[in-house]
Parts: structure tokens; sequence; C-alpha cells
């Protein structure tokens, strides 16, 4: 690209000024540079990805900056794609500006020269001939010939003779090439955007849908039909069902793009390395098409595709296809009830649950069939542990406000000890908080839940009461009836509230309750009475499945279980679920692309390899021969001239060898 210099500016007119302002190379390379730019945050940034993880990244303000500018599908933003036709704009002004120019230079010989100017140029030698002239041009001619040169012999006065030569005049078809080659890639970059799709929103012939709905309710203005338009498109298929259509995912919503035939999805095996990392997966398909005589059967896996009428069909993830889940459900709160009840679901299935006054929504999210993590409980982070299957969960209230569970199906072992683990957080930007189960002899809840059953009932809780207050004011003179009943009370209130907030509720009385100066005393005193209630209770209907214990590890999992139930009331939950058993379906997540525009890049990536090779490696070079015959039968006098546009360092010793060479074959006499 260069400018025309030698016209003043002012000179032309304003269609000329522009014509010149998009074909200058100040504008190209601003142009290429604001490409790069784009490019850097489109590899940083992470591209298309839901908008509540751009919001919980940046924040609020940020994000809607951010979003404004487009730079969450920077390579589909306007901006983007008006720089892109720019550009292609620009170089094709320089292409039309520059190349018949470069196409007569190709042929030109520049026979027009001047003695002088040979003289004055860099790389220049003159040397005496024996030979006459008519001889020295033969054997000049035939060298040039053979080293690949072209050749003019131009006769001028005085019995002087020029001949021109060149070698590499195809050295400007690489300005040229690589010239076109911009123009085509930004074309076929073009083509593969999704410019027409900003067009049809823009007129509002599409609407990007943005509701969690079936397929088959999606309006027709949020579909896109099977055609010629470039897209790339996802779609998770579970295993032994099909699907005719992909997702694009666009902004906080998406689109849906119908496909010319159904996938089907055999069969999905992943392999995983010991640390519990997907190592390999693949997918056998089966392309049902009413072209195709029998369907079309293949494996794919990553980085080795399925290509079909021009779609690109590629294994890019996995997930959970809708695993059928057996889950028990234990109660934790006096208003879930005392009975265990068994029930199926499977991931991704909502449905709503009614425990008492709580009426809550259960949003199934994934299933695991084995987590390698690192154990919370441990401050070593390379140890590692099988924690076996899991599910994961949210409860949703009435409001909207919900609290994600992730539950393990196997025991967790811990200091020689059994328990049930659950994580529960109040939202994804928090870390999980874990609350152990203890488990029974059996290796269940049922000591667990039987002792809850136990706190549960008031006729039990008021004999034990009242049991603990006799033994308490036996050693106490004159004890009445208001005494008695006051201790009762206390005691049995102690419990309640146990039962309805954990530790929480308890410490709370105490604060509220208890003046200052006797707070640790009394306090102390208040959390004694409710272990000793606790203890009661607990040994008073000792649970079969504890029979077996001794005396010690009976207590061991009494505080294991008051340990749990004091804190119930920050597990949010009024019941327990445990995974029992499951029927594993995984889903293929295949990326579906279609890039109508990919010919035309290619070949303008190999019309560029070509204008580059032409440009480094095929330098021109011009030699001029000024032939000066002497007189009839006596010699003649050579002048040698030349020039290069690359390489000149190279070219030195190149102009050196061609002259000693010329001077071999010319009858050289002298050198000067």
């Amino acid at each position: 690209m260069s400018d025309d210099r030698k016209t003043p500016v002012s000179r032309y007119t304003l269609g000329q000024r522009l014509f010149l302002f998009l074909g200058s190379m100040d504008l190209a390379i601003t142009l290429l540079l604001t490409l790069a730019v784009a490019s850097v945050i489109g590899t940083v940034l992470q591209q298309n990805q839901p908008y509540t993880d751009y919001i919980m990244k940046f924040g609020p303000f940020w994000f809607e900056l951010f979003e404004s500018a487009g730079l969450y599908d920077v390579y589909s933003a306007l901006w983007f794609l008006a720089i892109l036709t720019l550009l292609v704009i620009s170089t094709s002004v320089c292409v039309i500006r520059n190349t018949p120019a470069m196409l007569r230079d190709m042929w030109n010989l520049r026979t027009q020269i001047q003695e002088k100017s040979l003289r004055a140029m860099r790389h220049s030698q003159q040397w005496d001939s024996t030979y006459s002239a008519e001889k020295s041009i033969d054997s000049i001619e035939t060298e040039l010939s053979q080293q690949g040169f072209r050749l003019k012999r131009i006769e001028k006065e005085e019995g002087k003779t020029i001949i021109a030569a060149m070698r590499g005049g195809m050295n400007r078809l690489g300005y040229i090439f690589t010239h076109l080659a911009i123009i085509i890639i930004c074309l076929g970059g073009l083509v593969d955007s999704n410019l027409p799709l900003k067009f049809a929103e823009w007129q509002g012939n599409i609407k990007i849908e943005t509701r969690d709905i079936p397929v088959s309710e999606i309006p027709s203005e949020s579909r896109l039909p099977a055609g010629n338009h470039a897209f790339r498109a996802s779609v998770n298929i579970p295993e032994g069902r099909t699907s005719n259509v992909a997702f694009l995912g666009m902004r906080d919503g998406y689109l849906v793009q119908d496909l010319p035939f159904t996938i089907e999805v055999k069969d999905f095996r992943i392999e995983h390395y010991a640390t519990g990392q997907p190592k390999s997966f693949e997918t056998d398909l089966l392309i049902h098409d009413d072209d195709l005589a029998e369907p079309l059967a293949s494996t794919i896996a990553v980085n080795h595709p399925l290509f079909y009428k021009g779609y690109a069909i590629y294994q890019a993830s996995f997930s959970d296809g809708g695993t059928g889940l057996t889950i028990d459900i234990f109660p934790l709160s006096k208003q879930a009830g005392s009975d265990v009840v068994t029930f199926d679901t499977k991931v991704f299935e909502n449905r709503q649950m009614h425990w008492g006054d709580k009426n809550l929504r259960l949003e199934m999210n994934a299933f695991r069939a084995f987590n390698i993590n690192p154990d919370p409980t441990d401050e070593d982070p390379d140890n590692l542990r099988n924690f076996g299957p899991s599910i994961s969960f949210k409860l949703r209230t009435d409001s909207g406000e919900a609290r994600e569970f992730f539950n393990y199906m196997l025991p967790i072992p811990r200091n020689g000890r059994e328990y049930f683990l659950s994580g529960v957080r109040n939202s994804p930007a928090e870390e999980f908080g874990y609350l152990y189960l203890p488990l029974d002899a059996e290796s269940s809840l049922t000591a667990f839940s039987h002792l809850r059953t136990l706190l549960h009932n008031n006729e039990l809780v008021d004999a034990a009461a009242h049991d603990m207050m006799k033994e308490t004011l036996s050693a106490v003179d004159d004890v009445d009836e208001q005494l008695e009943n006051s201790l009762q009370g206390s005691l049995v209130g102690l419990v309640n509230m146990f039962v309805d907030g954990g530790f929480d509720e308890v410490n709370r009385f105490v604060e509220t309750s208890i003046p200052d100066a006797d707070r640790d005393t009394l306090g102390s005193a208040y959390l004694s009475m409710l272990h000793e209630m606790l203890a009661r209770i607990y040994f008073d209907d000792l649970s079969e499945s504890l029979a077996g214990y001794d005396k010690e590890r009976q207590l061991v999992f009494l505080q294991d279980s008051v340990d749990a139930m004091g804190s119930l009331s920050r597990y949010g939950s009024p019941v327990f679920l445990s995974l029992t058993d499951y029927d594993h379906v995984e889903a293929s997540g295949l990326q579906i692309a279609r890039f109508p525009g990919k010919p035309t890049v290619y070949f303008g990536c190999a019309l560029l390899i070509a204008g580059v090779f032409l440009l480094f490696y095929l330098p021109q070079r011009r030699l001029w021969l000024l032939v000066n015959a002497q007189g009839v039968g006596v010699g003649t006098t050579i002048v040698l001239s030349g020039m290069s546009n690359r390489n000149p360092r190279e070219f030195d010793l190149f102009f050196s060898e061609v002259a000693d060479k010329l001077k071999q074959q010319s009858g050289n006499s002298s050198s000067v």
C-alpha cells in the first residue's frame, strides 16, 4: 500500500481525497492494529458465557459497560464487523490503485536508461573485452539466459548497445496476492459471521428467547430454519435419544437452529485418569436423513468430528442425561414428620414438595458417579478421597430464594466413625459448609432419627425433665411447688429451644435473658443442664442399632448427634435427601457448526502463503549492460549495473558473481 504524493492533495476533489484515504497505508495499519487489540480481548475474556457468570465476575457496573461495548461476543460485535468491512474496502482500494503499475513493472525491462545513470548506480562495474561487440553481446545474452534472466536489446547511437535483463519479475505478484488474500480472508470471515442475524434482529425478524421452555413451545421468531447461513450451535443429547435442533447462545438467551437431519446418540463412552479427570470420551452417532438409504453410523471423539452435508459435528463435552434417582427422605424437623419416605426422580426434574408448613421446590440439578476430590476436612490439599456418587439439588422457596445442596451417597469415614456428608451454600459465590450426620452400627440414620423422634416427644421430654428436677432438688430443703415447676419448665424449654433452633437459639436465649455479670456462670450451667437432659432422653430409650456399642462409643455417638442437631438451623432444610440407587444416563455434548465461508478462507490463506513466498523468496533483480564498440575488430567496453528490491547484502555477492562470469564469457582483458 502506498500514497500517491505526485500531486498536491489540495488539488484533488473530495471524492479523490476519500479514495486516497481509503487506500492509504495509515488507515490499513490502524485497522489492523484495532483488530489485533480486539482479538486479544476476545482471547483473554472468555466469550459467549452466560450473563450471570459475567455479573458475578465483574459486578453490575462493569458488566453493563462491557456488555454495551460488545466485549462478551467480540467477533460478532457490530463495531468489529464494521472494522473488518472497512479493512476490506481499504485493501480493495489499494489493490485497484496499485495493481496496474505493478503489472506493468513486472514486464517492463526499463530499456530507456542513460549511461550516466548506469555509472551512478551503487552496483556498477566496467571492463574491456577483446571480443567484438557482436560476440560480446552474444556471450553475455547466453550467460544471462542460462541464469533465468529475461532480456531485451536496444541499439543506441554511435555503436552502443543496451541489454536490459530482469529476473524475479513475479515478485510483484507477491504484493498483489497478499493484499488479495487479506480481502478474501476478511470476506470469508464476514460470510461466516452472524452479521445477517444482527440485521434480522435489528429489523425485528428474530427474537432472542430467554425462557427455559420446551423446544416445541419456542416461537417461530426464535427459530432459524436450515439453510446456507453460518452458525455454531450446541446440543446435549442423552444416550438413546435424538435431536434435530441445536441451540445458539445469544447474549442472555438463545436461538434454536433447525437441522436438515436428525442426530441419534447410540452410546457415550468416557475414560478417566486416576485423579478422576476425564481422559478421553467418544460418541457413537446415527444420522437419520431422508436422503440416505439407511442411517449413517459414525463415532466421533475430540478432534475427530463428523462432516456431513457441509455440517461439522464435534465432540465438545458431556453431561448428565437425566439419570434416574431413588431417594430416601429423612425428616430433620418436627414439621416434616417422623416417617422416612422413598421417592423416584431424575436429574433436571423439578417438583413441588410439602413438609408441614414448608412449601419448597425441589430442583434436581446434577449427578456424579464418583468424586475424587480433596478431603474438605483435611488441611492437606493433596489428600484425595473418592467420595463415591453424589447428587446436587436446590430447595427454592416461593419467594425465589434457594439453597444449594451437595449430598454424597456413600458414608464418609472420619476419625474411625461414619457419617452422611451434605454440603450446603446460599449462593454459588460461597464455599460449601458441611453437615455430618452420624451413622449407627448398621451404617444407617436409624439411631439418629430415633433420637430426633425422642426429642420431639413432649411426654418423654416432660418425664425426663421431671426426673432431673427431682434429683436436682432432692438435697434442697423447703422446696415449694413453684420452684419445682420453674425448674422443670426451664429444662423442657431448653430442649425445645435446642430442637427448634439448635445451639444458636440457646445462645440467643442466654445472651438476651441473663445479665452480663451472671452470663458466664449461668450460661455454662444452662448448657450443662441441656446436655444432661439430652443424655437422659437418649439413654432412657436407647436405639436397638446402638445396643452393640460400649458405653464410650454410645457417648461418642450422642455427642456427634447433638453436634449435628445443633447445626440443623443453619442447614436450612427440613429433610435430608439420601441417594440409595440410580440408573446412570449420560448425555453427549455436541457442537454443530456450518461455515460456508471456510473454503474462501482456505483459498485466501493459500494465496497469502503464495504471496509471502513470492515477496520474501523471489526478489526482483535487474541488470543493465552497456556494450560500446571501440572500433571494427578492435574490442569493446562493457558497463554492468544492477539493482534489487530486496536483500541488498545478498545482492552484493550475487552481483559480484554475475560480473565475474560475464567477464569470463565476454573476453575480459582488464577491469576498472
